[in-house]
């Protein structure tokens, strides 16, 4: 099991939608993490037409699911708040994609917070492709809940 695995137990995510495989570091100011975009993926069937890649809606989920709602479980935890009920509200993005991200690659994200306070966070974050390039950066901000929603 690895170090930060009740982290990854409350994403409120699953499979297919869950693109954190590992978090590598976390403090109060950044966190690290991986996942792998394996080729049977179902978004790979259909972009593009012979030439798959990683649509960019997913890379932009990706840095997310690691660089805010991860963060956030564990900022959260830092205040000594409850994670029970988790919800999590993508507010706004400013991403700029520089490279694609092809099947079977396995990505890095980087993510330091740029403040953190009455529940939200914003986070800057960067992407990197399996031989160390950036693929991606920008800030990604959102609300983290956690009340209970009936």
């Amino acid at each position: 099991m690895q170090k930060y695995q009740s982290i990854l137990d409350q994403l409120p995510y699953q499979h297919p939608f869950l693109f954190v495989d590992e978090i590598t570091e976390i403090d109060l100011n950044s966190i690290k993490g991986s996942y792998f975009f394996h080729n049977q993926h179902d978004f790979y069937k259909g972009h593009f037409k012979g030439f798959p890649i990683t649509p960019g809606v997913i890379l932009t989920e990706c840095a997310a699911q690691i660089g805010l709602v991860s963060f956030g479980i564990y900022l959260l935890k830092m205040e000594g708040k409850s994670t029970k009920n988790l919800n999590c509200v993508m507010t706004s993005t400013e991403i700029e994609f520089l490279k694609p991200v092809f099947p079977n690659e396995t990505i890095k994200v980087e993510a330091e917070k740029q403040y953190f306070r009455f529940n939200k966070l914003k986070s800057s974050v960067k992407l990197y492709n399996s031989v160390g390039e950036l693929v991606l950066k920008g800030q990604i901000s959102g609300m983290i809940s956690t009340e209970k929603h009936e």
